[in-house]
């Protein structure tokens, strides 16, 4: 015996449920952003303690467009990007209901320019980035063993001895 064939869903559930996949779609995209600016922040922040473990005086950071600022900026976006897609989805959701759905791009164009926007303002923290590591003076070369793990020689501080000189 065959079972009987269920009904295809109604124009309105499938409706609906688009509207789920797209809010979804949003908030994974929200998510992503929110991941990202704090791997940049964090790793700004790695950078900036590799930095010091290496020069003797401190850099002041004067510049606004770090990439702590970027990273916060993306946090945030992802924030706004998480709010205007419930907005849009209970818009929708009540559009549907009444059978008078209407698409609007608005959100699309904010979301865009959003993303364009932090895009350029992260393109300084790409494109003027000096390389700012030196080997400190009283450091010396050591060597390390290659097994694929380890990168060919390491600079490390010597320990503060004056060298002796053998006579």
């Amino acid at each position: 015996m065959t079972q009987p064939e269920t009904p295809p869903p109604s124009a309105r559930q499938r409706e609906h449920q688009a509207n789920e996949r797209t809010f979804l779609a949003w908030l994974r995209t929200a998510i992503a952003l929110i991941g990202f600016g704090f791997a940049i922040a964090r790793f700004g922040l790695f950078l900036q303690q590799f930095q010091a473990t290496f020069e003797s005086s401190q850099t002041p950071i004067s510049s606004f467009l770090t990439s702590e600022t970027l990273g916060v900026g993306l946090a945030i976006a992802g924030i706004i990007i998480i709010a205007l897609a419930l907005w849009n989805y209970n818009r929708v959701y009540h559009q549907i209901e009444q059978a008078r759905y209407q698409p609007n791009r608005l959100l699309v164009w904010l979301t865009g320019g959003l993303v364009i926007v932090l895009g350029v303002l992260s393109l300084p923290l790409i494109l003027l980035r000096q390389p700012t590591f030196k080997p400190p003076s009283n450091a010396s070369p050591v060597e390390v063993p290659m097994d694929g793990n380890y990168i060919p020689f390491v600079w490390r501080k010597k320990r503060g001895k004056k060298p002796r000189l053998h006579r």
